[in-house]
């Protein structure tokens, strides 16, 4: 065996094709050694006693393989003839034992015909091997035909015989494709399952066919022996119809992958993205087992996409490569290399395919590299206009655009900074030594800051020696706890800017330090663009550069032209001619003993339709300083006397609350406005609770005295907000009779660290019990908080402890959930 594998691998050697595998070169010596013994052996035990049966035999086998079907799977080309029909005659015509040999010898005098006369060059050791494995596959086949068939060719087949004869055949056949995908496997490494199924699912009809024609041969035979002319030409009617509809359905398969493998071209716009799609799109569409796409790089090495590859790594010796160029207008792109396991090529199709397909990948990749040279050249042209020239910087109306639409898309509530950056000596620099080196202090200087910012952080340069920072990494909850938190990062975060540009450095031969001021603003996203933030911190910059802080933050009591305060004043007078924009949220205060309720107070929400909810931090300043003032409380007044007529049908006896501006008690019509909405109401003077602040005890404007003198005639209650942080609490308790005194939430937060703070509330709280006032604390927000005030003998509270504000439609029920206060209550405090 070993003397002949070595035969055999000189002959294959010697006739120019590649070296096969040591697996599939053994197969291949294997089956010529079985095969001798096969035909050898059954001549031996079935000796011919008909020569001419024998050679009409060879003659079969060699017409019915003259004609084939090539069928490409997994990149491996399979040729299926017409030798089932073949070997039924045979097994009906002649001894059994001279199968293997008849089959054999007729494969190979096939095989050398077609090698002289139809240009079908194949290595000759493969023809060997071919003629092997179908001598092979007739052995078992002619055992099975001498225990099942019984009938003689001139004698008529029974249906028994048929189905025996089909059986035989259909093993035959089966063991063919069996023998035929091992070595396939073996030769090029593909999965031996897939070469299976793909196989059988392409023959399948024509075996089929195969059985058709030789059962009918057979049963003509019957009648006359002559009827053995038949089988070349209905053979050859057979080829024409199998090889039209395979073109046909493999014409068509080809060309939807094509199409296919275009679409997919066309799915990337980037050259990495279309160079991998065309390798991806060529694997499948051609076959390959490797596909690779180089390209040309004029400005580096040449850039190379892979697709496939896995059974060449196991079989490098055994590669057959076709290369085509990748070529627009004739200018070279690069080229595209299809590598086969095996002695496997493409046919002339197949190559008009690949040079249709090549040139429409070159062309894809030309048009990439168009676009994307179009793109880059926009892109550098848009980066040009937004960027300053000097320090590479965004400018200043980039700024404004990018800050705009990044607002847009945060959260309304989310607070945002905007730093502004001015260098003090700047002009001292330029005039002292030369525009040059001013131009060189702002380089570094915007090199610095840029070493400082994040990606998500928007820097610029706004003209001259100004810079502005964008920030957005920020507390985002709304509340105005978190806004004086966002205020104090935005602070430090200046500062330390501010510090890093004041860092000495060397220009023009002199050490320079650029000292800086620093402008800073936060507000929420949702209530304002970028040039109303731009003006808030240029009036925070002036600030700076005029005061003894380098950094300040923007104070609206500094800004004399605020044009959102403008703005505020003209939504407000929308808002009071509507019914769902002003609205009132409601909050209990606690017996801190009996958790009954003692009041509720009323807070102004603002529904804004643009800039979201906003607090009375947020407008009441601009409304203050209005004609609008008046009818805004009264609009408020309104909207809780509203609410409290609704808890009072239900019988909960509560008072309600509601703040008044200092600019209030200036109105002389305001205790008469408010006796006309007691009255419209239906409620008692005394469940109405006016809160005013401390700051009335510094005016003595005669209007304030009878204004607070009529609201006490009218009957409802006054409270004192806020107390304990005013100038003379003690002077305005001697100067005005009040009801109640709310302790100031920033010593509520307080006392229980600072014995002041706890101070202030225990002398409040005992202040409050010798002069028969109610007391209650603001802002208790644990029950930690809860605890000390009660120690300290404080009576009622409020805070979020408690009870969150919430819409009047739920105040209700959340008072029916509270005991009821004593029937007493308003009466020792009224």
């Amino acid at each position: 065996m070993d003397y002949l594998r070595a035969a055999l691998r000189r002959a294959y050697l010697a006739s120019g094709a590649p070296e096969l595998p040591r697996r599939a070169r053994t197969l291949v010596a294997f089956a010529v050694g079985v095969a001798l013994v096969v035909s050898i052996g059954g001549v031996v035990f079935s000796p011919v006693d008909d020569w001419v049966r024998f050679a009409i035999v060879v003659g079969m086998v060699v017409v019915s393989h003259l004609g084939r079907l090539r069928v490409r799977i997994s990149g491996s080309n399979f040729a299926t003839a017409w030798g089932d029909a073949a070997f039924i005659v045979a097994v009906w015509v002649g001894p059994d034992g001279w199968l293997p040999a008849a089959m054999g010898l007729g494969v190979l005098l096939a095989n050398v015909l077609l090698q002289a006369f139809a240009d079908e060059w194949k290595p000759f050791v493969e023809i060997i091997r071919r003629s092997a494995s179908l001598a092979i596959a007739a052995g078992p086949a002619a055992l099975v035909a001498h225990l099942l068939v019984q009938g003689h060719y001139k004698e008529m087949v029974t249906p028994d015989d048929g189905f025996a004869l089909a059986a035989t055949a259909l093993g035959y056949s089966l063991l063919t494709v069996v023998i035929t995908c091992v070595y396939t496997s073996l030769r090029d490494g593909h999965k031996f399952g897939t070469l299976m199924r793909r196989a059988l699912s392409s023959i399948w009809m024509m075996t089929l066919g195969n059985l058709a024609v030789g059962l009918g041969i057979v049963g003509l035979l019957g009648v006359d022996l002559r009827w053995l002319i038949a089988l070349p030409p209905v053979l050859w009617l057979f080829q024409q119809a199998y090889t039209h509809r395979l073109l046909d359905s493999q014409e068509r398969q080809g060309w939807n992958r094509y199409a296919d493998a275009i679409r997919a071209l066309r799915r990337h716009g980037d050259i990495a993205g279309i160079a991998n799609a065309g390798a991806r799109s060529a694997l499948s569409l051609f076959r390959a087992n490797e596909v690779v796409v180089e390209l040309l790089n004029a400005d580096g090495p040449t850039m190379r996409y892979t697709a496939g590859g896995g059974p060449l790594r196991r079989n490098a010796g055994v590669i057959a490569s076709v290369t085509r160029p990748l070529e627009v207008a004739g200018e070279p792109v690069g080229t595209l290399t299809l590598h086969f396991a095996g002695t496997v090529g493409l046919r002339s199709r197949d190559r008009a395919a690949l040079a249709a397909y090549a040139d429409a990948l070159g062309v894809a990749l030309h048009d990439s590299a168009t676009h994307a040279a179009l793109r880059h050249a926009t892109e550098r042209a848009v980066d040009e206009a937004v960027r300053d020239p000097l320090t590479k910087l965004f400018n200043r109306e980039a700024l404004l655009r990018r800050g705009d639409e990044t607002l847009r898309g945060l959260d309304r509530s989310a607070a945002v900074a905007l730093l502004m950056l001015d260098v003090d000596n700047f002009k001292e620099v330029n005039n002292t030594l030369g525009h040059v080196a001013g131009d060189q202090l702002l380089q570094i200087a915007a090199g610095r800051l840029s070493d400082l910012v994040s990606d998500v952080e928007l820097l610029a340069r706004l003209g001259g020696d100004e810079f502005g920072l964008l920030l957005f990494d920020l507390p985002e909850d709304g509340t105005e706890q978190a806004m004086r938190q966002a205020e104090r990062q935005a602070l430090r975060r200046a500062r330390r800017l501010a510090a890093a540009l004041a860092e000495p450095t060397e220009i023009a031969g002199v050490t320079v330090s650029a000292e800086t001021s620093v402008g800073v603003v936060v507000a929420a996203a949702g209530r304002v663009d970028m040039p109303e933030l731009l003006r808030r911190a240029d009036v925070a910059l002036y600030q700076a550069k005029d005061g003894q802080s380098s950094v300040v933050a923007y104070d609206p009591s500094h800004d004399g032209a605020s044009t959102d305060r403008l703005a505020l004043v003209a939504e407000m007078r929308t808002a009071l001619s509507l019914d769902d924009q002003l609205l009132v949220a409601l909050q209990p205060a606690i017996d801190l003993s009996t958790g009954a309720p003692t009041g509720v107070e009323a807070l102004a929400r603002w529904e804004h339709p643009r800039r979201g909810r906003l607090h009375p931090k947020d407008f009441v300043r601009a409304v203050e300083a209005s004609e609008l003032l008046a009818p805004f409380t009264r609009y408020i007044v309104d909207k809780a006397l509203t609410a409290a007529a609704l808890w009072q049908a239900e019988g909960i006896d509560v008072p309600v609350s509601v703040n008044l501006s200092a600019r209030n008690l200036l109105d002389a019509e305001l205790p008469a406005d408010i006796g006309r909405l007691l009255h419209k109401h239906r409620i008692e003077p005394a469940r109405l609770v006016l809160e005013i602040t401390e700051t009335v005890v510094m005016s003595d404007l005669r209007v304030i005295d009878e204004v607070l003198n009529d609201l006490r005639q009218l009957g409802v209650q006054l409270s004192v907000d806020d107390f304990g942080t005013g100038y003379s609490s003690l002077t305005f308790l001697t100067r005005i009779a009040v009801d109640e005194v709310k302790v100031d939430r920033s010593f509520v937060r307080a006392m229980g660290d600072s014995p002041q703070a706890a101070a202030i509330v225990r002398t409040t709280v005992d202040l409050g019990r010798q002069l028969g006032l109610r007391v209650v604390a603001e802002g208790v927000e644990t029950h930690e908080q809860r605890r000390v005030l009660t120690d300290l003998g404080c009576t009622a509270a409020q805070g979020f402890h408690f009870f969150r504000p919430m819409p009047s439609e739920e105040i209700t029920a959340a008072l029916r959930s509270l005991p009821e206060p004593p029937a007493d209550a308003i009466a020792r405090v009224g």
